[in-house]
């Protein structure tokens, strides 16, 4: 389980998007989370159980160059 999830972190999943990356940027947090495909930009809204289920790290947490 993931303690909490913040606007602008990357997280990297578990299964790799069909455009080739693993990594996915938060682009909105509440009931349903908003990620971005750091690899097309491809947006796509998860539900929050589903979203901790599928993440599998945090890469880089918000604010971090």
């Amino acid at each position: 389980m993931i303690p909490e999830v913040n606007v602008g972190e990357v997280y990297r999943m578990r299964r790799q998007h069909p455009c080739g990356s693993w990594e996915w940027q938060v682009h909105y947090t509440g009931a349903d989370i908003g990620i971005q495909c750091l690899g097309c930009g491809r947006r796509v809204m998860l539900e929050r159980r589903r979203f901790e289920a599928r993440a599998k790290a945090c890469v880089r947490h918000a604010g971090e160059a």
